[in-house]
């Protein structure tokens, strides 16, 4: 296996206006040895013909490229595809509405590359509108001027309303600290063999990342990067404004099939 071949994953659903930046930031990485897997998770728009006008590049540009139009599974099981999918030790992960920074590959495999004990690094999001114009969050997390702004970043955000601890420590990813609400943002690269290692994703999750983190946390260290690695995209389709998102409903699953499944380390940390 080529040591610094890093996997990255697509799940394209319903992003015909976004997918095609989603791709190009991944062509354009400084990280060369990257293969790329792009899945259209049962579009209704038109991702898929924006997804294929983009093929020839991406054949052109990666190590090992496909292209994967199937009925909508949700995004556990594209996830779990990608795994059996890859070939390398790492699996970068975009949502098809955001964009990576040139640099984010490089900086996240270097990190997770010389830090054996570490499944998953994570870098910094900034906000970005429908048309991709950066942008800031008023205390509501509506758009506002730069001067006004009560949070800058996605990071910012998550870090001030779980000010229990810094994100730069060692508390990062912790059992202890995710229990108490998800806050790892987008862009994660994960070791592979670690998703294997707790079961991969499960598709009855409609928090899927956050019942992810939680299964890791309690095997392995994670590691935040202060430092902008992704475009987090902010628009009215965003799935957090999902009312089962919204209402805390998807949260509440997560965590009584935790207490249920799991209750020694939910009795022993859940506040």
């Amino acid at each position: 296996m080529n040591n610094n071949l890093v996997t990255v994953v697509i799940p394209a659903y319903n992003h015909q206006d976004y997918v095609q930046d989603t791709i190009l930031s991944i062509i354009k990485q400084t990280h060369k040895n990257i293969e790329l897997v792009i899945y259209n998770d049962g579009s209704i728009d038109k991702t898929d013909i924006k997804i294929r006008e983009l093929l020839a590049k991406c054949r052109k540009r990666f190590a090992r490229f496909e292209y994967i139009s199937k009925p909508n599974e949700g995004l556990a099981a594209t996830l779990n595809r990608a795994i059996d999918w890859a070939s390398s030790d790492y699996l970068y992960i975009i949502a098809s509405d955001d964009v990576a920074m040139k640099n984010a590959v490089k900086k996240l495999y270097r990190f997770l590359s010389t830090h054996k004990d570490y499944a998953l690094a994570v870098g910094d999001n900034q906000i970005i509108n429908s048309k991709g114009r950066r942008c800031y969050w008023d205390e509501k997390r509506n758009f506002t001027e730069k001067k006004e702004a009560v949070y800058h970043t996605f990071g910012e955000f998550l870090s001030k309303k779980r000010n229990d601890f810094r994100f730069e420590s060692h508390q990062f990813g912790s059992y202890e600290t995710l229990i108490r609400g998800n806050y790892i943002v987008n862009g994660k690269m994960i070791r592979i063999k670690a998703l294997i290692h707790v079961g991969k994703y499960r598709p009855d999750m409609k928090l899927e990342d956050w019942y992810m983190n939680l299964q890791l946390a309690k095997f392995y260290k994670m590691k935040y990067i202060n430092k902008i690695l992704l475009s987090y995209r902010w628009h009215d389709a965003n799935t957090i404004k999902k009312p089962d998102y919204a209402n805390g409903t998807a949260d509440q699953a997560v965590l009584d099939f935790e207490k249920k499944t799991h209750p020694e380390w939910f009795n022993m940390h859940k506040a």
